[in-house]
C-alpha cells in the first residue's frame, strides 16, 4: 500500500509513518520546508513541500499521484481561531476535493472525540476547535469516498500497549499516540471498514482483533 499523510511531521503522523514502513509499505506526506523533505527521504519517505494553508486543490492533487489511501493527521491543536480554521476546517475540506480529483477513494481522517477535556474551561479557542473538528467529520461523512474517522481520547505520549478500545462510541479517557498510529495502520489494512466513525480509547483489547471487530460486509 502506498500511503500519503497530511501532518507527516507531527506526532502521529510521524509514528503512523514508521508503522507503515515496518510493514513494507511506501509512504509519503506534505511538509512545509526544504530540510523536513531531506530528513524524510534519509528513512525512505518521498515529501512535497508546501503550506496546506496556501497550496490550491490543484496542487494537492498533483501530491497525492496515484496514492492508495491518504490520511489526515495535522492539526492546529487548538491554537489561534485563524490557524484552527486553515487547517483543521478548510484544510480537510480541501482534502477532500483533491482526493476527489487525484482518484483516490480511501481517505481517513484523525478527529477527535467530542467528550475529550469537557469538565474544564476550555476557552474560546479551544471550544472553537471543537465546534471545526465536528464540522471536517460532518463533511467527510457527506463525501463519496471511502472515508473513515478516527476519534481518539487524550492523546499522551505514553509507550504503545497494543491494546485499546475500540468501536462506534468509546468513553473518554486517554490513549497513547503509539497505539493511535498502530491502529491507523490496521484500519487502513483492512478493506472492509469503510465509511464509519470509530472512537479509540486505551483498552484491553489486542488492536488487530480491535479493528477485525469492527469489520461491516459491504
Amino acid at each position: 500500500m502506498d500511503v500519503f499523510i497530511m501532518g507527516i511531521t507531527g506526532k502521529i503522523g510521524g509514528l503512523l509513518a514508521q508503522e507503515l514502513l515496518s510493514r513494507g509499505d511506501g509512504v509519503q506526506g506534505l511538509v512545509r520546508r526544504d530540510e523536513q523533505r531531506a530528513d524524510l527521504a534519509a528513512r525512505g519517505v518521498k515529501a512535497t513541500v508546501g503550506d496546506l494553508a496556501d497550496l490550491s486543490v490543484e496542487a494537492l492533487a498533483a501530491a497525492f499521484g496515484d496514492v492508495d489511501a491518504i490520511v489526515f493527521a495535522a492539526g492546529s491543536n487548538g491554537g489561534s481561531m485563524e490557524t484552527t480554521k486553515a487547517i483543521d476546517g478548510d484544510g480537510v475540506t480541501k482534502t477532500i476535493e483533491a482526493s476527489r480529483r487525484a482518484g483516490v477513494d480511501r481517505l481517513a481522517l484523525v478527529s477527535v472525540l467530542p467528550e475529550s477535556w469537557r469538565e474544564r474551561d476550555l476557552g474560546d479557542e479551544v471550544e472553537y476547535y471543537f465546534a471545526v473538528k465536528k464540522q471536517a467529520d460532518i463533511a467527510l461523512s457527506r463525501s463519496d469516498l471511502d472515508w473513515l474517522i478516527l476519534r481518539p481520547s487524550l492523546l499522551v505520549d505514553d509507550p504503545g500497549t497494543g491494546t485499546v478500545s475500540l468501536g462506534p462510541a468509546e468513553f473518554h479517557g486517554q490513549v497513547a499516540r503509539a497505539d493511535v498510529a498502530g491502529a491507523l495502520a490496521e484500519l487502513l489494512h483492512e478493506p472492509l471498514i469503510g465509511r464509519q466513525i470509530l472512537e479509540l480509547n486505551a483498552g484491553p483489547t489486542p488492536i488487530r482483533d480491535a479493528v477485525k471487530a469492527n469489520v461491516r460486509r459491504r
